[in-house]
């Protein structure tokens, strides 16, 4: 019995320290196949409701994944492998990473969640996204991982601001993919 309640524990933290770095999903291919190290001030895990709770400044890293918080909390609902959800709390949550074709992405929120079910990451209160110098803003920013979907909102009255920069703009161009001028009419 002892045996048994050890694996729990040990195969729910190690869940909880792949999801919680699974909290952008805009990772390098090969970043989740690197070590994941969690670094906070406190660390709890309730095998009865299967949570794990990180608590301050936690700081997790693997591969060009970079995540802070104030509070990484991740929970496997019943049990179920495949149903957790993670969530990071800070003022602000921030992340850091390399996308597979080597340009950065960072952003920021207030409160961070990923649901790995439906693969949805959503970043409330004050969420920002940055790549290079064009970013995206706005109360809530969701982003479905596999659709490579993203969608921002804001409160009533509020709006959402995007910023192109042109040169980001010009090199989607097959001028800049190729040496070739496009043409225009």
């Amino acid at each position: 019995m002892k045996f048994k309640v050890k694996n729990k524990i040990r195969n729910l933290l190690i869940t909880g320290s792949l999801l919680a770095v699974s909290i952008p999903a805009f990772a390098l291919k090969d970043d989740t196949t690197k070590p994941i190290t969690i670094d906070s001030a406190n660390q709890a895990l309730d095998v009865n409701t299967n949570t794990a709770t990180f608590t301050g400044n936690v700081v997790v890293n693997q591969g060009s994944i970079q995540v802070k918080a104030d509070k990484v909390v991740v929970i496997r609902p019943q049990g179920v492998s495949g149903k957790e959800v993670v969530e990071g709390y800070g003022n602000p949550v921030t992340f850091y990473q390399l996308q597979d074709n080597g340009k950065p992405i960072k952003g920021h929120a207030q409160k961070v969640r990923y649901e790995v079910e439906t693969d949805l990451v959503t970043l409330t209160g004050n969420a920002y996204l940055e790549q290079l110098d064009s970013n995206v803003k706005g109360d809530r920013i969701t982003y479905l991982v596999q659709k490579q979907q993203m969608e921002a909102f804001s409160d009533k009255g509020k709006r959402v601001t995007t910023v192109l920069v042109p040169t980001q703009l010009q090199e989607k161009t097959p001028a800049a993919a190729g040496g070739q001028t496009k043409k225009s009419n």
